[in-house]
This record gives C-alpha cells, sequence and structure tokens, in this order.
C-alpha cells in the first residue's frame, strides 16, 4: 500500500518562502523573482482547476511515451547539434519510459542494438555515432542502453574485453580519467569508467589496477561547501557531486569524503518556494537536479547509516514538493518534460525530472512508495547509482558473472592441457633418449 504523504502544499503560506532580496537588487535576483514568478503562475493554475480538471495533477503518460515512441523512431532536426550524442538520445528515451512503464517494441530495440553496434569503436568503447570517436559520456549511455534492453544480442553488442583496453586508455596515473584519449579531464570521467566496469561485471583484479588511485582523486574534488566540483579547486556542483558520491559507492570507498558537509550541502539545494532543487548555490530551480541531487542525498544517507550500523529511517529532503514541482511545472501538456516553466521540452529534462520524482517515491522504501496525489502517479524505481532499472542491474552483472565463471574455468582447462602438453613432451624426450636407435618408437610418440 502506497505512503500518503499529504496533500499539496499551501500556496498562501508558501508565498512567505519566496526570496527577498531586501531591497538590493541585482541580475541574479532579478532572475530568480523572474522564476519564482513563473512557477506561481503554475501553482495558482493548480488551485483554480484542482477540482475541474483531474489530470491536472498527474503525469501525463499517454503524451510522454508519445514524444519518447516519436523521438525514437526519427528526432526532429533541432537534434542535429547531438549528432555526437546519439547513445545519450537512446538511453534518456529508455530509460524515461521505463520509469514510466512504457515497453518499446521488441523490433524497434533490436534495430536500437543494431545502431549501438555500428557506434562501437574498433579501439574501445561507444562513439557518439557511426565513424566517431569513442568518448566515456557516450560508452556509459551506450552501455546503460543496452543493460536496459537486455536482450542476448544486446549483451553480446558491449565488446567487455575492448572496453575494459579503452578505459586503460583514457586513466591517468593519478587515477583521474580523460573522457576520450587527449580530452579533458574531470569526474564524470570516473563515474562513466566506473559505472560501466562495474555493469559489466569486470573481475576484481581488473577493477583494482584500473581505479588504483581514483578514489583518492574524487576526493580530492570534493569542495569546502561539502559538494564535488569537476575537477579539484572548483566550485561544488549538483551533477558533478552525484558523479562523485556514486563512483565512491561504488568503489566501497565512501569513507574517503566529508559525508556529513556533503549531505548538508545537497539537502540546501532543495528550494523552499519552488520544491525542485537547484545545482550550485545562488542559482535557480531546474528540473534535471531532481536526479543529480535527489539521488545524491539517499547514496550519502546509505554510506553514513552503514558506517555508523544504523539506519536513517526517512529520506531527508521533502519528497511531496519535489514531485509537485515536477508535476505541475514540468510537464508539457503535448508530452515531455522540462527544466522550468517557460522552457521546452527535451530527452535530457523527461529522463532527469522522472527518474528524480522515481527517486524520490522510493527512497525510502520500493514496496510502500511515497507518492504524493492520486496513487497513479507512481513511476518505477531506478537504480541509484547506475540510473537504469533495478532488475537491468541484476540481470546484466548476472550475465557478466557467468562470462567470468566460463573464463576462469577456460583458463583452468586451458593450464591443465598446458601442463599435459608439458608432461607428454618430457615423456616423449626421454623416451626417444632411450630408444633413439628405435624408429619405430620416435613416430609412435610423434603420432
Amino acid at each position: 500500500m502506497d505512503i500518503n504523504i499529504g496533500e499539496f502544499r499551501d500556496y498562501t503560506l508558501l508565498k512567505n518562502f519566496k526570496y527577498d532580496d531586501e531591497r538590493v537588487s541585482t541580475v541574479t535576483s532579478r532572475e530568480q523573482q523572474k522564476t519564482e514568478n513563473s512557477i506561481e503562475k503554475c501553482f495558482d493554475r493548480y488551485q483554480q482547476l484542482k477540482f475541474l480538471d483531474p489530470k491536472i495533477a498527474k503525469f501525463h503518460r499517454e503524451e510522454h511515451q508519445r514524444f519518447l515512441e516519436s523521438m525514437l523512431h526519427r528526432l526532429p532536426g533541432n537534434y542535429e547539434c547531438l549528432d555526437s550524442s546519439r547513445p545519450w538520445c537512446i538511453y534518456w528515451i529508455l530509460q524515461a519510459g521505463h520509469v514510466l512503464n512504457f515497453t518499446f517494441a521488441p523490433q524497434i530495440l533490436e534495430h536500437v542494438v543494431q545502431f549501438l553496434i555500428k557506434c562501437r569503436h574498433p579501439a574501445g568503447g561507444f562513439a557518439g555515432g557511426p565513424d566517431q570517436y569513442p568518448h566515456l559520456a557516450t560508452t556509459y549511455a551506450a552501455v546503460n542502453s543496452l543493460a536496459i534492453i537486455g536482450t542476448p544480442s544486446a549483451y553480446r553488442a558491449i565488446s567487455r574485453d575492448s572496453l575494459e583496453r579503452f578505459l586503460f586508455k583514457v586513466r591517468e596515473t593519478d587515477g583521474a580519467f580523460r573522457m576520450h584519449v587527449d580530452g579533458e579531464i574531470d569526474i564524470r570521467g570516473a563515474y562513466c569508467a566506473v559505472s560501466v566496469a562495474k555493469l559489466t561485471n569486470m573481475s576484481e583484479q581488473t577493477l583494482k589496477k584500473l581505479f588504483d588511485k581514483t578514489g583518492d582523486w574524487i576526493a580530492g574534488c570534493q569542495t569546502y561547501e561539502g559538494g564535488f566540483s569537476g575537477t579539484p579547486d572548483l566550485e561544488a556542483h549538483g551533477g558533478y557531486t552525484f558523479c562523485g558520491i556514486a563512483a565512491l559507492a561504488l568503489l566501497n570507498e565512501g569513507h574517503k569524503c566529508d559525508q556529513q558537509q556533503l549531505l548538508r550541502w545537497t539537502l540546501q539545494r532543495q528550494m523552499s518556494y519552488e520544491g525542485g532543487f537547484q545545482g550550485r548555490t545562488n542559482k535557480l530551480v531546474d528540473g534535471c537536479y531532481s536526479f543529480w541531487v535527489g539521488a545524491t542525498i539517499p547514496i550519502t544517507q546509505a554510506i553514513i547509516s552503514n558506517q555508523n550500523n544504523q539506519s536513517i529511517p526517512k529520506t531527508l529532503f521533502d519528497v511531496g514538493a519535489l514531485q509537485e514541482y515536477i508535476l505541475l511545472c514540468c510537464q508539457k501538456a503535448n508530452g515531455g518534460l522540462i527544466d522550468k516553466p517557460g522552457k521546452p521540452q527535451d530527452l535530457y529534462h523527461t529522463c532527469y525530472t522522472l527518474t528524480g520524482v522515481a527517486i524520490a517515491q522510493h527512497a525510502e522504501s520500493t514496496l510502500h512508495p511515497s507518492v504524493l496525489g492520486d496513487p497513479i502517479n507512481e513511476l518505477l524505481p531506478t537504480h541509484p547509482l547506475f540510473n537504469v532499472p533495478p532488475q537491468a542491474v541484476a540481470q546484466t552483472t548476472h550475465y557478466y558473472e557467468q562470462l567470468n565463471q566460463l573464463y576462469a574455468v577456460n583458463i583452468k582447462d586451458n593450464n591443465i592441457c598446458s601442463e599435459n602438453v608439458s608432461d607428454n613432451e618430457e615423456e616423449s624426450e626421454a623416451m626417444t633418449t632411450e630408444d633413439e636407435t628405435n624408429p619405430s618408437s620416435v613416430s609412435s610418440n610423434n603420432s
């Protein structure tokens, strides 16, 4: 049974939380007030129509599904700028479809698999499109997409040996990772590398060598505020912070950062009036941080709980207010979700707003999700570390664990064969020495 987290907030009282510039107007303060005014219109509209239009406080599932399916068939012309990010577009569509509990036709998914094979680079990793250079970000998106599809052909599309070689090519001696060969270094690279290596269940020996010093490098990206920056000594950022703590959690090295300061910083990113998250201090609310920051909080809580051997029974951010922001302010009537009111819908925000809501609903319990409003608003859960379906994580890691076991058996058999060959060679040499005058003996051993 779903947990009742209460009704929508009282918007009369909520006005007290609007931004006060203390009579000092700046560009930042004016942008904040402008954003709050646009959100206030959404809240007012809900109050006026909630008794007339029951759909106003629900997810527009059919519209979102049509939007995603049409985009998977053919991207519009304004997506031309994402030509080198096509695996990302696929991932955003598939993952958004998952949390909406929408299944794409098997033949369409097989076409996706064949396209991603064309994006696989002979040198290892996946590129943003056919005949492009491999990149860690698009490798992460492609591997996640294939894990979501989860068919035998999808798993075979991942060449783990060449993927492993690619990861070593972009690794630095200090444990950092470049996004591509000779490319930029930032914390996204470390997270993408850790994520694909763990999801494809690379051997412990490989993981130990590949991520030697990586946890220390990531911890060095934590700022005085508590969040993580792209590289050491820069500004804390919600997206980079997720990459940092998720990578540390996957490496079982969460103790290397200041978790209490991290938790404090992430909780401060939830906006009192809007209900959504901002990505940096003194920035505007943005729907995508529903996931980037929203997932960081339960991950950090879990690390703290494990270290102290005690559970934190309640999610520390306002999961109802976050859902309210997405439901009332971030949906387009014709499908797709947005950053904030006034922005156009896009695949990126559609994915991360929905997965952020999925995190909020299931952060405390997957059996008793915290759903705001109508129970029909419940979304399927997502794995907070990989941001793919939990079932996809289990099935993908299991598939590669079977390969690991098969590889171990083959190695053992080859060693046994090698020992037998060696023994036979020694025996043959001895027999030849003893009977070197006996041609039939030599012939018999050679045969």
